[in-house]
């Protein structure tokens, strides 16, 4: 784990409630997003630079991500 992971601010879906399967989020520094599994928080990190993050929220809200 590099020093800036313990940094983030991770927070979850107020949709999750509390449900133990879920994601989390956090900003990076450097406005990209980084996502972890929140039942383990030590494990690994998905990290998406910011472009990437807003072209997967364009995708989520205009439903091209449907099934």
């Amino acid at each position: 784990m590099d020093r800036i992971t313990p940094a983030l601010v991770w927070r979850k879906s107020s949709q999750s409630a509390q449900q133990d399967n879920c994601v989390e989020t956090a900003e990076l520094p450097d406005g990209g997003r980084a996502v972890r599994d929140s039942k383990d928080p030590n494990g690994p990190v998905l990290r998406f630079a910011n472009a990437e993050w807003q072209n997967f929220i364009a995708d989520i809200k205009n439903g091209s991500l449907d099934v």
